[in-house]
Order: structure tokens, then sequence, then C-alpha cells
């Protein structure tokens, strides 16, 4: 499968990077800036996520498009993921593209049943500008009438991936506490060829 990865140089995007080629997929690694260490196997591209031309010309010819951007400082408020997601999609209509996977985080919407009581502060306080940012961009992929899945990681830390992962339906209270980013890429490229999560959203954590 061609997959775009969008905001490929990042914490989440280069093991998601990873994982696609791993599985045999042809990735094309879109970035702002280019990765001092590389990305190998990929076609990169150096560009700017809400350059609507730049990303128009990334998605034709892709299957499908995965979508890791996320801000920088959380409590800033921001609409990068909102506005990101708006160019992608109006890029994947144009050329009939189907296929989105976007991450969001625990917390947003109905999923903050899922979290702990001692950090349902922190959320909305430490990442007050990126939670309010997700949660618009959550509701312009749902309005689109692409085949999308939301997927709202537990807190994310780094490790290798422990292969334990649960995915939680939206509307469960069921206790989401962390996810290794190596996990978490596993769950987003898996997405490209399963449609068990598909038009929904999703939370996902260890195990």
């Amino acid at each position: 499968m061609k997959v775009l990865v969008v905001g490929a140089a990042g914490r989440t995007g280069r093991p998601t990077v990873a994982r696609a080629v791993e599985d045999g997929h042809e990735v094309t690694a879109f970035v702002h800036h280019r990765p001092d260490n590389g990305l190998p196997g990929v076609r990169l591209v150096v560009g700017d996520v809400l350059d609507a031309d730049a990303v128009d010309a990334a998605i034709d010819g892709q299957d499908a498009v995965i979508d890791t951007v996320g801000a920088a400082v959380p409590w800033r408020r921001t609409t990068l993921e909102t506005d990101a997601v708006g160019v992608v999609i109006a890029a994947m209509d144009r050329h009939g593209v189907r296929r989105l996977i976007v991450t969001s985080s625990v917390g947003v919407g109905e999923s903050i049943a899922s979290v702990a009581p001692v950090l349902r502060v922190f959320l909305p306080t430490f990442l007050r500008g990126a939670m309010r940012d997700k949660d618009t961009m959550e509701a312009a992929v749902r309005a689109s009438a692409l085949d999308w899945v939301i997927t709202r990681p537990a807190l994310l830390k780094n490790g290798t991936a422990t292969g334990r992962l649960r995915a939680i339906p939206a509307g469960s209270s069921a206790r989401a506490g962390s996810i290794t980013r190596n996990d978490l890429a596993d769950f987003l490229v898996t997405q490209l060829t399963q449609d068990d999560h598909l038009r929904t959203e999703v939370t996902v954590a260890n195990g």
C-alpha cells in the first residue's frame, strides 16, 4: 500500500514510518524540516502541512494517510492539528484517497472517562491548548466522508514495543494508563488494512 505519513519526523511519526516500512508499505514521509538522521527506506517530502499545494502533491497517488501532527507546546492555544487535517482532507477528497488514520489523545470527548481521576485536572490545564485543538480536529475528521479512524493514545512514553495493546471503544470507562510510542505506531499501521475500528474513535493503551 502507498502510505503518506504526515508529521513523519516527530516522536510518533518516526516509529510509525519505521513500522510501515517493516510491513512492506511504500511510504512517503512528509516533514517540516529535513531530519538530521534521515528516514531510511522512504520517499522524503519537506514542506509545510498548511501549504495546500505541497500537501496536494504529496497525497497524489497515495492509498492512505496517517496523520501524526502534534503541537510542540501543549499548553499554548493553537489550531495546528485542526488546520492541518483540513488541508489533508481536502487533498484526499481531490485525489480520491479514502483511508485516514489520525492521532488524538485520551481525554478528548467521552474518553475522559478512561483517564484516572488524578489526571483529569492535568489534561485540561497543562495540555489545555492541545486538547482544544484535538477536539476540533476530531470534529473535522468525523464530518468528512472518508474512511477514518481516530486514535486516542493513552499517556505516551518511550520504549520498545511491548506487543500488549488494549483498544478501548468510545464510551467505555476502562482505565487507560500509558502506551509506548512504538506500540502506538504498530496500532496506527495495522489500521491501514483492518476495518475493526473504521469510522470510530478508539483509545489505545498498553495492557
